[in-house]
């Protein structure tokens, strides 16, 4: 049997659904979604607050079941298995052959394996699909002790929501300190510090040698390079992700790490392009990865595409870096680019408040004094000023005289404007006075933006 649609987008995920609501947006155009992993679109991020009881399943779906149908989008579950670029067909699972007129591959990332003894044992696993959370509220009532291995965000959010399902979590880091590729020094310090606070064993400096079987074929336990052994029914495995693409490792579509993509997010195929944690640019932003799996860039992928789909033709632009998250119950925000070991000519000014887990690190060129980037644990800040100060390249200066106005609200959350000033003032020899809050300019800045 043979079907024809005009647009496939493989992949449900936030860059192929943005994808396919801006087209809708724009055209009449025919759309089909593939996926296998769930029949209609959630909100990646937030599975561990199901699996912690804060939400349910349905609360992480941003859009009505009903809404697929009335925008005349079309669902299909399964997953494709060959793509014939010359005939513009693709093969998916059931055995049904589909055409298609422009094709999207939107598939994602996939958790990295690197061959340990054991990782195929029952009860390991990531956390990075629906079918992964399933799984370990499957297992839940038989784990009493697990051990997460890698220091990244997945990682960190599976220790929480284990932790809070009263298990015994060991969390292993290789590194010295907790995301320390990420974070500077000071920062990720703080951030073991609070792991700990938790009840967490964290064993830093500390790697994965093997998963040990019991008798029924599940994880019994691990032993780490130290040659210790830490008994344990589950193992997490977040050592990072990579794109999910070998479906397509036979096929005349350039791949290197993801699929390689030009500033269109065109792949080397005529009507074949790739977007979100997939892809990857060929020419990526200076001080930018070609491969960036984050939701926000996901999104800004598939705003982009829906244009060109369209018939206008638009160049992708991610603007300036963005990226939030949460360690605990402290939330992460960093906006531009802070490195977590500078060189010259970046250098860093940081600010502690221990007792509350509260801290900032403002980048900048100390030639130009230009501001290069913030990083703010616990202090919530307003993503649009921070994103203009940095497209207007203010400098540091601006920027610490004005923190008061970056407050996320500045009526209801505590300022510590003063307390940074006075240590950037005593740093750094300078005479800065913190600017009150200006309600008229705020508002229109957000009004501008």
């Amino acid at each position: 049997m043979v079907s024809q649609t005009p647009i496939i987008i493989i992949g449900n995920g936030i860059a192929g659904i943005t994808t396919a609501r801006h087209i809708r947006k724009r055209s009449d155009a025919p759309i089909l979604i593939i996926s296998k992993e769930s029949r209609y679109f959630f909100s990646r991020t937030a599975m561990m607050y199901v699996y912690m009881g804060h939400l349910k399943w349905e609360h992480i779906q941003p859009y009505e079941n009903h809404f697929w149908k009335k925008n005349r989008l079309d669902l299909l579950e399964e997953t494709v298995t060959e793509i014939d670029p010359e005939k513009k067909k693709l093969t998916v699972s059931n055995g049904n052959t589909l055409s298609y007129a422009s094709l999207v591959l939107a598939t994602g990332s996939i958790p990295n394996k690197f061959g340990w003894p054991g990782e195929n044992l029952k009860g390991v696993q990531g956390l990075y699909s629906k079918q992964d959370l399933e799984k370990l509220e499957a297992l839940s009532p038989s784990i009493e002790e697990a051990v997460i291995v890698g220091g990244g965000l997945i990682g960190i959010e599976l220790a929480e929501m284990l932790q809070v399902r009263g298990k015994k979590v060991t969390f292993l880091v290789r590194e010295k300190s907790f995301w320390s590729n990420v974070l500077p020094k000071g920062e990720s310090q703080m951030i073991n510090r609070h792991i700990l606070s938790h009840g967490i064993d964290l064993r830093l400096a500390t790697s994965l040698s093997e998963i040990i079987e019991d008798e029924n074929g599940r994880a019994k336990a691990i032993r780490t390079d130290k040659d210790e052994i830490i008994p344990c029914q589950f193992v997490g495995l977040t050592v990072g992700v990579r794109p999910n693409i070998d479906f397509i490792k036979d096929s005349s579509i350039d791949t290197n790490r993801g699929i390689l993509v030009n500033k269109y997010l065109e792949t080397n195929l005529p009507d074949i392009y790739a977007i979100g944690d997939c892809a990857e640019q060929q020419e990526p932003v200076p001080g930018r990865r070609p491969i960036e799996a984050v939701w926000y860039t996901g999104r800004m992928m598939g705003e982009t595409l829906a244009k060109t789909l369209t018939g206008e033709k638009s160049a992708y632009h991610p603007g300036q870096w963005f990226n939030s998250a949460k360690f605990f119950d402290i939330e992460y925000q960093t906006y531009g680019l802070v490195a977590a070991h500078p060189t010259e000519p970046e250098i860093h000014f940081q600010w502690e408040n221990p007792a509350k887990n509260l801290g900032i690190t403002i980048a900048f060129n100390k030639e130009t004094n230009e501001f290069i980037g913030i990083n703010t644990l616990g202090i919530r800040m307003r993503h649009e000023i921070f994103d203009q100060m940095l497209t207007e390249k203010r400098t540091v200066l601006h920027v610490v005289e004005h923190l008061n106005d970056c407050n996320f609200d500045p009526e209801f959350c505590t300022s510590y404007g003063g307390e940074i000033i006075a240590k950037f003032n005593q740093e750094f020899g300078t005479n800065i006075r913190l600017k009150k809050k200006s309600w008229r300019r705020i508002f229109a800045n957000l009004i501008t933006n």
